[in-house]
């Protein structure tokens, strides 16, 4: 499985994403969905179809990175205001031929004492069950805190609505579950043969620097190796500084034709083991 790495929408017009991406090799876009930007009428909405059109033949995946605005809220005005907006963007994605849109629970949250847990499962089952009827499947990403920071509460949001999973390697790596050693970073992934649908690369998010560039393959090998078995092959650089972009697609790439060898290595030794 060879992955195809993907840069995020990361320039404001559509030309030059395209261009940024045709230039440097990028397999694909993430697009992140901006709350002030998203169109409010039908015009609009045509207006935004043509500009997603821009970018074939790249495939492009959805994004939701809106702080605040929770499926789970306690207050059922603001579980239905979120559910609402989140069902327009399924649309809206589906309308453009988009197949996956990635989503949180508890972003820009501090506790998740807003938050129900029944609630929140409730609304994610329904909204996986609309994105599907719309042939979009929502996937749920791990945060580095809250409820989706610990795998077992993560593998029964993701088992009890039926949503794809969206692996942010760098919130686990930072998570408290894992550095406490409670949990493995292979524990967000494992529960979910098949269901990895996205996974965020980069080494990891630091408050007040934001998400940092790997310096060497080793800084993201194990978790690197994890996508592969897990069967993901959709590898966003989550990274929207160029330079900081272009050295962990570097590192990423002179890491696959090395990992690739060792798979090869251990291949030959597990036949010469079975012949034997």
């Amino acid at each position: 499985m060879k992955p195809r790495l993907v840069m995020c929408n990361m320039f404001p017009e559509v030309e030059e994403i395209k261009a940024f991406a045709l230039e440097n090799g990028f397999a694909g876009i993430d697009w992140s969905f901006a709350l002030e930007d998203l169109p409010k009428t039908p015009l609009q909405e045509s207006r935004w179809a043509r500009e997603q059109a821009g970018l074939l033949p790249f495939e492009v995946r959805y994004h939701c990175p809106f702080h605040q605005i929770d499926l789970g809220h306690d207050d059922p005005d603001i579980a239905a205001n979120a559910a609402a907006l989140f069902c327009r963007i399924i649309r809206l994605v589906s309308k453009v031929g988009g197949r996956y849109l990635s989503i949180h629970i508890g972003l820009g949250l501090d506790s998740t004492g807003p938050l129900s847990w029944e609630t929140t499962l409730d609304n994610l089952r329904r909204l996986v069950q609309f994105g599907a009827s719309h042939r979009v499947t929502v996937c749920l990403e791990n945060l580095a805190w809250g409820w989706t920071s610990r795998p077992n509460l993560f593998e029964k949001l993701i088992r009890q609505s039926g949503a794809g999973v969206t692996f942010d390697i760098g919130h686990a790596y930072v998570c408290e579950s894992v550095r406490s050693l409670q949990y493995t970073v292979e524990d967000f992934v494992s529960p979910h043969p098949g269901r990895v649908f996205n996974a965020h690369v980069y080494h990891a998010e630091v408050p007040g620097q934001g998400h940092l560039p790997p310096d060497n393959g080793e800084d993201m090998a194990d978790r690197l190796s994890l996508l592969q078995k897990a069967g993901c092959d959709w590898w966003v650089i989550e990274i929207r500084e160029p330079d900081g972009l272009l050295q962990t697609k570097r590192v990423i790439e002179a890491w696959l034709p090395s990992e690739d060898a060792s798979l090869r290595r251990q291949t030959a030794s597990s036949s010469s083991i079975a012949s034997s």
